[in-house]
């Protein structure tokens, strides 16, 4: 998207979700009552989830401030073709068992579409501020933009022991047995096939020449395969909620995996690429002194004593990940009649210019490192 107008997520109405919840919540505080006096959707992050955020006033006086994750609408054309949130539930109650990472409390997880039309999770509401997709946060207005660099800085830094914290839950596969692969695949090679499936799904049969072109780069690189940890997979700063430069939740875990260290660190790194390089679009300054490569590696490297390996190829691999989720994000935005359908479908990938470089081994030439 090179505009700051938010594409359609849901179709879903939102009075029959509060009385859904409603009645998904009676019992659970003996003989209280629940009354949602207040139901709500953020506006200002990413689209790959029905999120609403509510208030619950019991009928014995105690209101609790709840957040609410649904499966996506089938009929809001969803961004990916699938969505584990038992698999989500039960990673975030893992990584509170087994480290101080924070995750937001949980209230529970439902399968049962009879509530809402669809499985959800709920979880109790963590105050806290999100760097925003849109506008992206980068664009000169807000509290990271109008933040110090001393306070970018630490921001950037407890971002990075996030990773530090998740990476270091031990025996990965053993711990997380659900997420790794059981056909003899490598944790890489299997998530890479992942992501290359994906790229199917969404062009449908379509011809996507760029992201053809990165898989291809990609195949003909391949790294050597690092330690497996815990991947967070969307690991990215706008996934977390901060109070004083400090995350105090880690939301969104559709894309949790095991793997590679570099991928979590590649896509921390590359997604605020990503904005930078849109804020320089629009001839906006951006912040070029923030969540450069350089720093991030080397602050990872001294909290967790592991050189980061190959981080041309797991930025490349993001910025080609990226690309099939914009290309996504575009033909739902046509799906919808808010976008027409361009002559050449890869210029749904916004950051096509800088994936090109990417793929000329030219890009970390031209950008802050």
């Amino acid at each position: 998207m090179t505009d700051t107008s938010r594409p359609q997520v849901s179709t879903r109405d939102r009075d029959s979700i509060r009385l859904g919840l409603e009645r998904w919540l009676r019992g659970r505080r003996g003989a209280a009552d629940p009354h949602i006096v207040e139901l709500t959707a953020p506006q200002n992050t990413g689209m790959s989830s029905d999120t609403v955020l509510f208030t619950v006033d019991w009928s014995d006086g105690v209101t609790d401030a709840l957040v609410a994750r649904l499966a996506p609408d089938p009929d809001a054309a969803p961004l990916f073709p699938e969505y584990d949130l038992e698999r989500q539930f039960l990673v975030m109650e893992t990584v509170g068992a087994h480290s101080s990472v924070p995750v937001p409390p949980r209230v529970g997880y439902e399968p049962d579409p009879s509530y809402v039309g669809t499985s959800f999770l709920v979880m109790e509401r963590v105050d806290g501020m999100v760097p925003t997709d849109i506008p992206p946060y980068v664009f000169g207005a807000g509290w990271v933009a109008e933040a110090t660099a001393e306070d970018r800085e630490r921001m950037q830094r407890a971002s990075v022991d996030v990773l530090v914290g998740l990476h270091a839950i031990p025996d990965a596969i053993t711990t997380f047995p659900w997420l790794a692969p059981t056909d003899g695949r490598t944790p890489l090679r299997a998530h890479v096939d992942h992501e290359r499936a994906f790229g199917d799904w969404v062009l449908a049969g379509r011809e996507g020449p760029l992201i053809e072109r990165g898989f291809a780069w990609l195949e003909e690189r391949w790294p050597d395969e690092g330690p497996t940890v815990l991947s967070w997979g969307d690991s990215r700063i706008g996934n977390l909620l901060f109070r004083d430069f400090t995350p105090v939740a880690v939301l969104d875990w559709e894309m949790a995996t095991v793997g590679p260290r570099e991928l979590d660190v590649a896509w921390m790194i590359y997604l605020h690429r990503f904005f930078d390089d849109l804020a320089q679009r629009f001839e906006l300054p951006g912040l070029p002194d923030f969540m450069r490569r350089g720093a991030v590696a080397a602050y990872y490297e001294e909290r967790t004593g592991h050189t980061l390996r190959d981080l041309d190829w797991y930025t490349a691999y993001a910025a080609v990940r990226h690309a099939v989720i914009m290309t996504r994000v575009g033909l739902r935005s046509v799906h919808f009649g808010e976008a027409e359908m361009p002559d050449d479908i890869d210029d749904f990938v916004t950051h096509r210019a800088s994936l090109e470089a990417m793929l000329e081994d030219r890009y970390w030439d031209t950008v802050p490192t």
